[in-house]
């Protein structure tokens, strides 16, 4: 992004203040198409989910560096082709009703929330030793799948080699840092990677820290909140978007 229009985007959160945690998870299994279904069915104008690359270099939806938690299979992601991956159950352990829900590709998921109209943070979750080139297959492709999309979605990382990538590959699409607990450097890293946003984990957020981002100009998201109340004070404090597994939240 350029200066100037980096400046303007940080003026306002132009962005859904709601975004359903890996689609809809509360709902259906993460981090696949009948979660963003959820999501959308219950209101949710935004969601995020998080993409790695396979052995093929395929980018998927898929959270853990391993397949054994939330598909059928067993192995690590990165060492998986995709054809192995695409035959996946990845619905089963959520529920009998979601027996045989595939683990989608970004291009799936990506063409599924532009019909349905869904905003995406996209989460660049490398595995280890793949950051920068998962960054850069990620922002190459939300680049061409986005294309002709309003609104492109935001690249968010908690590797800033992968976040890096992805500002040399797509400078044009806006970026944000994750981190747990905000870091004592994160002006420099937010500058220094051209980001528009900070995602941070809500229980390490105090009220000042709140300020200082908001003054520096950037956008500020909390994950993982669940509870109304917490949401509400949150926004109060100047947050502008909160990451939830709970869909049907209206604070």
């Amino acid at each position: 992004m350029s200066h100037s229009s980096l400046e303007q985007h940080r003026a306002h959160w132009p962005y859904p203040r709601i975004i359903a945690h890996r689609g809809g998870s509360s709902v259906a299994p993460e981090n696949t198409l009948a979660a963003m279904r959820a999501a959308k069915q219950n209101g949710c104008r935004g969601v995020e989910f998080d993409v790695m690359l396979s052995a093929d270099r395929v980018p998927v939806l898929i959270h853990d560096e391993t397949l054994d938690r939330t598909t059928d299979g067993n192995g690590n992601v990165a060492e998986t082709r995709w054809q192995q991956l695409a035959a996946l159950d990845a619905g089963r352990w959520f529920g009998a009703a979601f027996a045989g829900e595939p683990l989608p590709s970004y291009a799936d998921a990506a063409r599924l929330c532009l019909d349905l109209g869904l905003w995406a943070n996209v989460e660049i979750k490398p595995a280890a030793g793949l950051e920068r080139e998962t960054g850069r297959i990620v922002a190459s492709m939300s680049a061409q799948l986005w294309r002709t999309a309003p609104v492109a979605p935001l690249l968010s990382s908690f590797s800033t080699d992968a976040l890096e990538a992805a500002a040399g590959t797509a400078p044009e699409l806006a970026r944000g840092l994750l981190v747990e607990a905000i870091p004592s450097n994160w002006r420099e890293t937010l500058a220094r990677l051209s980001c528009v946003s900070l995602h941070c984990e809500f229980r390490h957020l105090g009220v000042q820290q709140v300020g200082a981002v908001k003054d520096a100009g950037y956008a500020l998201l909390c994950y993982t909140v669940n509870e109304p109340e917490k949401a509400r004070e949150l926004f109060g404090w100047g947050v502008d978007a909160l990451i939830t597994d709970r869909v049907d939240m209206n604070p």
